[in-house]
């Protein structure tokens, strides 16, 4: 069966790097450097209903990311979670938070509007991301 991505996903994030479980999206937000890891698996909406396996590649995946993201950007703390509240489909966002940033010391979601990014402006930021993502998979 081929792999559905939710519509609001779709239409919040753009594509960035496919990793073997998941894939790697860039959310449209061009106040924080915002990714979430999508594992590819239909009907999942918590992490515990993944086998053993795909948990690990999960876990592998989402260090993998935060380990690129704190490379490229260096923040001053990442917060990595698996909310859902709203768009039920699995996903883990990975969110490099600045002391600077318009949100910090307090979480982001739900606290002010997504500024989108203009168009094409994302580009730049994705091809980094996915070359640091490049660079971590290739160690």
């Amino acid at each position: 069966m081929k792999f559905e991505l939710d519509q609001r996903l779709q239409n919040d994030s753009f594509f960035v790097y496919k990793l073997p479980l998941s894939q790697v999206r860039l959310i449209n937000d061009r106040q924080f450097i915002w990714c979430v890891l999508i594992p590819e698996i239909n009907n999942i909406t918590e992490i515990i209903e993944l086998n053993e396996a795909q948990q690990a590649a999960l876990w592998q995946e989402s260090a993998m990311l935060s380990r690129a993201l704190q490379k490229g950007f260096y923040p001053d703390k990442l917060n990595v979670a698996a909310i859902g509240n709203i768009v039920s489909q699995l996903h883990v966002h990975h969110l490099c938070r600045f002391k600077v940033d318009i949100a910090w010391p307090a979480p982001v979601w739900g606290r002010q509007p997504m500024v989108g990014y203009e168009e094409n402006k994302h580009g730049m930021l994705s091809e980094k991301i996915s070359k640091l993502l490049k660079e971590q998979q290739s160690l």
